[in-house]
This record gives C-alpha cells, sequence and structure tokens, in this order.
C-alpha cells in the first residue's frame, strides 16, 4: 500500500514541502512514483520518516540523521536501543528542569514582592491583591497572566510609584476629556484608549487589540470595575469601552 504525499504530511503533521526537501536532498525518497510522476510512499518509508522526525525533535541536523539512518553497520534494533538512550536522557534533563523551577517558585513569590510598610506607602489602603486569588482562577492558565506575574515579580517600590502616578495622571486626564464632552469615539478618546493599551503592555502584559476590546467590555459587565471607573467620574466605563472599541477599530481599518 502506497500513500500520497499530502496524505504522509498530515499523518506526520509536517509540511508537503518539508517532503519535498527530505526527497530532494536525498534524506527519504520515496519508494515510489505515480503514472503522472507523483510521490507515493510505502510502510518502509513511513518507518524511515518517522526515524528522521525523533531523531529531529532531539536536535540532529539533518546531515546527521542521515548519517545516522544509512550507517550499514546499524540495524533496526540498534536504532530503538539508541532512541530509548537519548529519550532517557531527555527525559532526566526536563525532569532537573522541572526542579528548578520549582525550587525557583518556592524561594520566590510571585506578585507584589513589596513590605507591609512599602505596599501602604504605594498603595494607601487599597488592597492591590484584593482579587488575586479570583484573577488567578480566571486567568492563571494564560500567558498574559504569567507574564504579568513575571514582571510583577521584579518591580521595586519605586517601579510601583512609578506606574501609580502614571495611572494617577491618566485617570485625571479622561475624567477632564469627559468634562471636555469629548465623545467616546473621537480622536482624544481614542488616543486615550491607545495609551491605556500601551501601559498595559508596558507594565503587565502584551496586549493586543482584541484582548484590549475584551478588557473594554470587562470594564462594564464587571459590577466592580464599573464601579472603580464611575466613582471617577459617571458613565466613564462605558465611555472608555466604547473608546477602546474605537481604537481597535481605528488600528485595524
Amino acid at each position: 500500500m502506497s500513500y500520497s504525499v499530502g496524505r504522509v504530511a498530515g499523518f506526520a503533521g509536517i509540511t508537503v514541502r518539508t517532503l519535498h526537501h527530505y526527497d530532494d536532498i536525498g534524506l527519504l525518497v520515496p519508494s515510489e512514483r505515480s503514472h503522472a510522476g507523483h510521490r507515493r510512499y510505502n510502510d518502509g518509508d513511513l518507518d524511515r520518516l518517522q526515524r528522521i522526525l525523533f531523531y529531529r525533535e532531539l536536535g540532529f541536523p539533518l546531515e546527521e540523521v542521515a548519517a545516522l539512518l544509512d550507517d550499514p553497520d546499524v540495524d533496526p534494533r540498534e536504532h530503538l536501543r539508541r532512541q530509548h538512550e537519548l529519550l532517557t536522557a531527555r527525559i532526566e534533563k526536563l525532569r532537573k528542569m522541572a526542579e528548578a523551577v520549582e525550587h525557583a517558585m518556592e524561594a520566590r513569590t510571585m506578585g507584589i514582592n513589596l513590605t507591609p510598610e512599602e505596599r501602604f506607602e504605594v498603595f494607601g489602603d487599597k488592597d492591590p491583591e484584593q482579587y488575586a486569588e479570583e484573577t488567578e482562577q480566571r486567568w492563571g492558565g494564560t500567558e498574559a497572566y504569567a507574564e504579568s506575574q513575571r514582571r510583577a515579580a521584579r518591580y521595586t517600590k519605586e517601579d510601583w510609584k512609578r506606574i501609580q502616578a502614571q495611572v494617577s495622571d491618566w485617570e485625571q486626564r479622561y475624567t477632564a476629556l469627559m468634562a471636555d464632552g469629548q465623545p467616546s469615539t473621537g480622536e482624544r478618546a481614542m488616543d486615550m484608549a491607545e495609551e491605556h493599551r500601551r501601559h498595559i503592555g508596558t507594565w503587565y502584559f502584551e496586549c493586543p487589540y482584541e484582548m484590549h476590546t475584551c478588557l473594554g467590555e470587562m470594564y462594564v459587565a464587571d459590577e466592580r470595575f464599573k464601579a472603580y471607573y464611575d466613582s471617577m467620574r459617571p458613565g466613564l466605563a462605558e465611555h472608555l469601552k466604547e473608546a477602546i472599541l474605537a481604537n481597535a477599530a481605528r488600528h485595524s481599518a
């Protein structure tokens, strides 16, 4: 039984272009051709491809893979023995890496790394980790959450003061913008929304426009966020959400 290049690519999870390249360099030459000259792979070819992909996964360059597979003194059982040894070594290396990460996690608490006195100095009577457990439950498995935790663990008291000062300045200017009667879809409001997005990206995690629009929706849907923004000026949460959506649309246009 033989298989087309497309089916083999599907089996192996690689591209047709990769198979063509392997053929061109003589690493995996299909045993058959159709009447039209198309590549056809048999079970022996698939077995060789499996070994190629195994060595590639372990980081072997193609030249070494070819030398290993074409060594006349190595039988299939020797290949299996070698693969077992390499896998065992890889597992041991990964185990040690996992242990190192666990020790690092135990040695350093992720999050806002300040003394109680420093926290009060920076945040006043607000608890910056009031919703930490809920946040972890909702987004703990995301890269954005992991990145925000990594960054927060590095910040000093002065970093947090700088962040708080930027937030306060932005809030005052956005409140003034609304007091001036600026529409949420106007240039000034969209520019402020863009500044909001970049602040998140600078200090916490990468915040593409799609994610920013999700945050904007949450500022209205979640009563706590809505109350926070509306405490600055009634209607600010909805105004900011619309500005965020308009800004995202502006940049995607």
